[in-house]
């Protein structure tokens, strides 16, 4: 089933963070994550959230591969609101990401399947907060037109696209804790999980199948 987003919508010790700076990407996997409560001045709020991961192509500072200790891509992902509205981080990526703002009939609803497997080019910044350094994806850009003439890489990581509606079970145990606890405390898994049969309603619609792939 497509994880649909409209304009009306509302870690492990030992992993290796991206260095910071501009860097090859390809997006590798896209998970629902179900609606999450979060705080912010003082005021409670219920948003759904889509967890969307690279897997990063290149070399360091130093000219080093970025991969990590096992010899794996090295992964960065960035935690969205599913939402097109005019000030949501996902649209103002995703219209940075293709160079173009979204059509009208693009806002009532996109199918986020369509930015799996795509390249990107992915600015990574750092941040800092109670004595620990974070990264972060800032911004995410098309690939320039000379990168892909020169040949884009092959991609390594499997391609992931993961809902609660309809997402494997056993996937979701391969995800990691933290991913985990956030999808299992959602009340979409709670409902799945119920067997409840209006499922579909408890999700707000997010997740309707789109009549028409929409190209990204």
């Amino acid at each position: 089933m497509s994880i649909i987003v409209s304009s009306t919508g509302g870690s492990n010790s030992d992993f290796k963070p991206v260095p910071p700076g501009m860097h090859l990407a390809r997006c590798y996997r896209i998970i629902d994550l179900g609606t999450q409560t979060s705080e912010y001045q003082g005021k409670i709020n219920q948003l759904h959230k889509v967890l969307v991961g690279f897997e990063v192509h290149g070399e360091d500072a130093d000219g080093n591969a970025l991969r990590t200790d096992k010899g794996d891509p090295m992964i960065t992902s960035k935690s969205y609101t599913l939402s097109l509205n005019e000030k949501a981080n996902l649209r103002l990526d995703l219209a940075s990401w293709r160079g173009r703002d979204f059509t009208e009939e693009e806002l009532r609803g996109f199918d986020l399947k369509n930015i799996l497997g795509v390249w990107a080019m992915i600015s990574i910044t750092e941040s800092h907060k109670n004595g620990k350094t974070y990264t972060n994806i800032s911004n995410v850009n098309p690939v320039p037109l000379q990168v892909k003439k020169n040949g884009l890489p092959e991609g390594e990581l499997d391609l992931i696209y993961w809902s609660i509606s309809e997402g494997s079970l056993d996937q979701l145990e391969k995800f990691g804790n933290g991913i985990q606890e956030k999808i299992k405390n959602s009340p979409e898994y709670k409902q799945r999980m119920g067997g409840a049969s209006d499922y579909a309603k408890a999700t707000g619609g997010s997740f309707d199948d789109l009549k028409d792939d929409i190209p990204f």
